[in-house]
């Protein structure tokens, strides 16, 4: 079997996220995570958070990995990740996924085009229930505006790689949410310049 992806950023900002994730989802049950990527914070919530069923999703090619890391834990609140991409249209029209209380993403609204983070939330709105907490990690700028150097380098190098990827505005994400009768609860910061953003339906 080859050898397991290993994300270091993943390794260094799990803690940081775990802390805010423990407030946000104490009292829910089952967590849609979009864009799990190596699978390694899948790993170590679900293992954190017992009481939480929680459910891996990405693009089909990534998957072999993330089996990687659910297989080795052998937790049993991971079941089998599935295939998720928000250009599909079933998750589009909201009828990919249903019934999740929560949902988790991270590192992945700057790495979209602006067209799929409108998709990621659309799909959120058929996907979540009506009292569903949903918490977003990554950069964000505020006002228009860098947070700090080192981000508007990033920003640069994104651009660079793929001009309709970018650090997204806050605003402009908070507005998606509030469309989907999310309302926001707390935006912490977080090491490296990122932010753990939760919102609600209320």
């Amino acid at each position: 079997m080859s050898e397991k992806p290993f994300s270091p950023a993943s390794e260094r900002n799990r803690g940081p996220i775990l802390e805010v994730l423990r407030t946000a989802f104490a009292n829910r049950r089952r967590v849609l995570e979009i864009g799990s990527g190596t699978g390694q914070h899948a790993v170590h919530f679900a293992t954190a958070m017992p009481w939480l069923t929680w459910q891996c999703t990405d693009r089909r090619e990534y998957l072999p990995g993330i089996r990687q890391w659910l297989d080795e834990a052998a937790l049993a609140n991971t079941p089998e990740p599935r295939e998720l991409d928000v250009d599909d249209a079933r998750w589009d029209a909201g009828s990919d996924a249903a019934g999740f209380d929560a949902a988790f993403s991270a590192n992945t609204l700057h790495i979209m085009g602006w067209p799929q983070v409108q998709h990621f939330f659309r799909g959120l709105d058929g996907a979540l229930t009506p009292a569903a907490t949903l918490v977003v990690y990554g950069p964000f700028n505020y006002a228009g505006d860098y947070t700090s150097e080192s981000n508007r380098e990033f920003d640069g190098w994104l651009k660079a790689r793929d001009p309709a990827s970018g650090i997204r505005d806050f605003e402009a994400v908070d507005s998606l949410a509030r469309s989907i009768g999310l309302q926001l609860i707390d935006d912490t910061a977080m090491p490296a310049n990122n932010r753990c953003i939760t919102w609600e339906r209320q």
